[in-house]
């Protein structure tokens, strides 16, 4: 709701780079660390009742932001986009409860398609902007606060936990230590960090970067974040089924390669719309095809009664990887040149760091502890 109209703000309210930066990335922190509360709530109460919880409680944000954004306060954007947060951590309900519906052999194409709601960013993209022209700001956040009470809704009438599901009653506190004592929880932490970071950095803050460089207006720039977004959600299910299928971590080492490789073909800012397109979707897809890798890597070696606590730590990280990235491409962005050299080769970097760390420690073939209890 703030990513696609960051750019609106920032002119509406003479924003500095910086500012739009952390107007963008304020949602993203709180949407990752209540990620890891989340998921051990999940593992207690079971996906209905947290979907059903989050979809509730994410109204009042999404309204307040559309009352700031209309009465056009920077300090109130940011106290209500601090609480829009709440809506990010919907992904550590997820993942749990796909796993328990599926046997291991599809628990990547599960959590793929699952997190395949993706998607929600794309659409965001392209129709925030379009929303915001016909119907004003205001009534843009009134439509998806009722999108929100509808889909709590539905949660209610047909969903159903798996009859594998089995709440997990110890304290939350212990259970996060006891996850976080995994490896497993670090390992995965760190390559979702960069591949679901690299995601949400560029999928908020696209339209920024698209109506500098290029100088498209705020729809148009909206559109291509949506294209970007789409492509990512696309390639997910599809890093999770062939996760499936071959062992995960050469899944992600292709996505390692292919994030550093497009990154650095971006540096060059190549023209519009042929080229530039084709540089960013396939960037999206790299990313796209490795966090469906890393969560079916989780699926395979997180013990059964910990998943939606290691869920919700990796989760975090990796929203807290997008967190970074916009507030870097702000403080990096050289005016007098018109380019973010310095945070693509940053990313580029991190990308081959993963990389070598994937191909080096981590093994290919991991026993699935879910089932070996």
């Amino acid at each position: 709701m703030i990513g696609p109209l960051s750019t609106t703000y920032a002119g509406d309210l003479s924003l500095s780079s910086t500012q739009a930066s952390i107007l963008v990335a304020t949602p993203i922190l709180v949407g990752s660390l209540g990620r890891i509360v989340v998921g051990s709530l999940t593992d207690r109460y079971g996906g209905r009742v947290m979907f059903i919880a989050i979809s509730l409680a994410s109204i009042i944000p999404v309204l307040a932001v559309g009352v700031a954004g209309s009465a056009g306060s920077y300090p109130l954007l940011l106290v209500f986009g601090f609480f829009l947060g709440i809506a990010g951590t919907i992904f550590a309900v997820g993942i749990p409860f796909a796993n328990n519906w599926y046997e291991a052999s599809r628990r990547g194409f599960a959590t793929g398609v699952f997190g395949a709601g993706m998607v929600g960013t794309a659409l965001s993209a392209f129709f925030t902007p379009r929303f915001a022209q016909w119907f004003g700001l205001l009534a843009t956040h009134v439509i998806v606060a009722a999108a929100l009470a509808v889909t709590a809704g539905v949660c209610l009438l047909v969903m159903r936990d798996s009859p594998q599901f089995r709440p997990n009653t110890d304290a939350v506190a212990p259970k996060l230590a006891a996850a976080l004592k995994l490896p497993v929880t670090w390992e995965m932490s760190f390559l979702y960090a960069v591949v679901f970071g690299g995601f949400v950095a560029f999928s908020n803050y696209l339209p920024t970067y698209i109506k500098t460089i290029y100088g498209f207006s705020a729809v148009d720039a909206g559109a291509r974040t949506a294209a970007f977004a789409l492509a990512a959600v696309l390639a997910r299910p599809i890093g999770g089924a062939l996760s499936d299928r071959i062992a995960p971590k050469y899944v992600v080492l292709v996505s390692f390669a292919g994030t550093a490789t497009m990154a650095a073909i971006a540096i060059t800012q190549p023209p519009p719309d042929v080229w530039s397109a084709a540089t960013f979707i396939l960037l999206a897809i790299f990313l796209g095809i490795g966090t469906g890798g890393v969560f079916a890597w989780v699926a395979r070696r997180a013990p059964a009664t910990s998943v939606g606590s290691v869920t919700g730590i990796v989760a975090a990280a990796g929203g807290l990887g997008g967190y970074f990235p916009p507030l870097v491409m702000g403080a990096t962005y050289d005016s007098v040149d018109n380019d973010y050299t310095v945070g693509l080769l940053l990313l580029v970097a991190t990308a081959l760091i993963a990389l070598v760390y994937t191909a080096v420690k981590l093994h290919a073939h991991e026993s699935v502890q879910a089932d070996s209890r």
